[in-house]
């Protein structure tokens, strides 16, 4: 592989992001799974995402290989839990969205740098909770999620049709993992177009 790096999705980004959501359905489907199967996600949830600069892309040269959201403000759909509980309840979260590797790119070990620097991101801006859900027939997202230590908390809710309910994951990165902002001057600006 050329270069491959993390950045914001931008605006221009949407048709490549679409093509991998759309193949990522197909793979779905394929599986057997009911999850994206009623429309969901679309491209009006990525432009907003876009425009909330909450989308990001593994980029490897020119081609975009993977993408996610980190969404940093609470999840109205994780307000309720059932089957279990959230290990820290009442502390600021992450959020991890709409994943997506490149039919492409699938299976040459992506998605662990995709997640490798998503929590690197959420880090970076001082949190330590990170949740994500997915649904029981994903076997694939569960396994990655499961490889990062992610543990099960219970079953959420979603606003899908088919089959709305989803198993809700979650990981605690502890006071023993200390992590400094950078703050050296000459850095901002790189950090700021992240």
């Amino acid at each position: 592989m050329a270069e491959l790096y993390l950045r914001r999705t931008q605006v221009q980004d949407l048709d490549a992001v679409m093509q991998i959501i759309d193949s990522a359905k197909a793979f779905l489907k394929q599986n057997n799974s009911p999850q994206w199967q009623d429309g969901y996600p679309n491209r009006e949830v990525f432009a907003k995402d876009v425009a909330m600069q909450t989308n990001w892309v593994l980029v490897n040269g020119d081609n975009i290989t993977a993408t996610a959201t980190l969404q940093l403000t609470p999840e109205p759909t994780y307000q309720v839990i059932t089957h279990g509980q959230w290990s820290q309840p009442n502390e600021p979260y992450a959020t991890i969205h709409r994943v997506a590797i490149s039919d492409a790119y699938r299976g040459q070990g992506l998605s662990r740098l995709l997640f490798s620097n998503l929590l690197t991101v959420g880090l970076m801006q001082g949190i330590k909770n990170f949740r994500i859900d997915t649904h029981k027939s994903n076997k694939a997202m569960q396994h990655i999620i499961k490889s990062f230590n992610f543990q099960k908390r219970g079953i959420i809710m979603v606003n899908e049709k088919n089959d709305p309910e989803r198993l809700a994951y979650e990981l605690n990165i502890g006071s023993h993992h200390k992590f400094t902002r950078i703050n050296n001057n000459f850095m901002q600006p790189l950090i700021d177009n992240l």
